[in-house]
């Protein structure tokens, strides 16, 4: 699992493979990721927007924006954890992902950004 925090936000990714949603023969490859933001802060915050950076090894990066995550903008209140599941598509056996989240701090409706460290998403035959 990777790490990083930001401004109290601590987000946290681990990915895996999912060989049984891919197609190698036609360079598709599945990976899941599951994410979990922890709020550290004193006061509640809300997850506004994702803005993702995906480096595909043999192809063109993709770059991804958007409101919240997995169709919410949860709330976090002070000392609670979110956690959710998400997927991405490579057309090559390696990649990663990195990027940041929007978040607004509820008491004074400030914006700030909190960046999802980088992680790699690699098959297994390619970790030998």
């Amino acid at each position: 699992m990777i790490t990083a925090v930001t401004y109290g936000v601590k987000i946290s990714v681990e990915s895996v493979y999912r060989k049984d949603l891919s197609n190698p023969e036609n360079s598709v490859f599945f990976f899941n990721y599951r994410v979990e933001v922890e709020n550290t802060n004193s006061f509640d915050v809300q997850l506004l927007n994702r803005h993702w950076l995906i480096f595909d090894s043999l192809n063109p990066s993709r770059e991804i924006k958007g409101d919240g995550v997995v169709g919410a903008q949860p709330v976090i209140k002070a000392g609670d954890k979110y956690a959710y599941v998400s997927g991405c598509d490579l057309y090559s056996e390696m990649g990663s992902m990195r990027g940041f989240y929007s978040f607004m701090k509820l008491d004074t409706n400030e914006i700030f950004k909190v960046s999802i460290p980088k992680f790699n998403m690699i098959t297994a035959p390619k970790l030998n």
